[in-house]
């Protein structure tokens, strides 16, 4: 791995952090773009360089990077993507050129997360700063084959595991969404764009006995440069306070923000996790 310094494009939640961590592990400055409102206030501090851009400043953000001397970028964490829906987003964040050529060329027909990713990777390509897959630097928190942790799926919740798994399998393909509720063989929920928190949420209110299990996975050709899914420690401990007894996640494409932490967690709630 060479010293060049890798550039990120960090949104919310933990993931950007690993990924920092990660980077300097690996022998990288990062230079971090935070997205305004969105970025964990601990970010900035473990970066070399630290820059907030709004959300839809693509050309800011590439001003940023090539300034830095970045050639490599990463962009996780991302945004609500019902926020993409939002009528007055463009209104709110003001838009650069770029961005406003992005959406008028790309977007104005389709915002499913494929269009959106490959849109704006394309943009940052041709402008020399290219994303790179977003786990490059966390393999170790991808999820692995079997259980993971110390409870043990019971046989029904192996059963509704594996009653599930080519339901979401042919589900992402249609990007849809990424996740599904189960129990006892019936599909109880499924996630679209309110993201899987609210569909927890929803499952747990739909299906008042326990013991149903939570699918999670990406399509085969997901593109990885950006939104691979993940369950973190507020995934278990939610999915445990709605009912949610085993999680099954896709082995390899579905990320542990923070591994050790999400097992523990799983461990400490009863909660079974299963890699698919």
């Amino acid at each position: 791995m060479n010293g060049q310094p890798i550039g990120l494009i960090a949104g919310n939640g933990e993931l950007p952090i690993l990924v920092a961590h990660g980077a300097h592990a690996a022998g990288r400055k990062v230079i971090c773009v935070g997205l305004a409102g969105n970025f964990d206030p601990r970010l900035p501090a473990v970066c070399d360089r630290f820059h907030v851009a709004g959300i839809i400043r693509i050309g800011q953000w590439v001003r940023l990077l090539r300034r830095a001397g970045v050639h490599e970028t990463i962009m996780v964490g991302g945004v609500r993507k019902a926020r993409m829906h939002d009528p007055f987003m463009w209104f709110r964040q003001i838009p650069d050129l770029r961005a406003l050529k992005v959406w008028y060329r790309h977007l104005r027909h389709d915002r499913r997360n494929h269009a959106v990713l490959a849109a704006i990777a394309n943009e940052l390509a041709s402008c020399g700063v290219p994303l790179m897959d977003s786990t490059s630097f966390i393999q170790d928190h991808l999820a692995s084959a079997g259980v993971m942790g110390r409870v043990q799926p019971s046989a029904e919740l192996k059963a509704d595991a594996d009653f599930g798994w080519p339901l979401i399998s042919k589900l992402v393909e249609l990007d849809v969404g990424q996740s599904i509720a189960v129990r006892n063989r019936d599909v109880i929920a499924v996630e679209a764009v309110e993201g899987t928190d609210a569909m927890i949420e929803r499952a747990g209110e739909l299906c008042r006995s326990t013991g149903w299990t939570l699918l999670k996975t990406a399509k085969a050709a997901h593109d990885r440069r950006a939104d691979v899914p993940t369950v973190g420690v507020s995934t278990v401990e939610r999915v445990a306070a709605h009912g949610c007894r085993c999680i099954a996640v896709g082995t390899g494409r579905v990320i542990l923000v923070d591994r050790p932490a999400v097992v523990a967690a799983a461990d400490r709630l009863g909660v079974a996790l299963l890699g698919m």
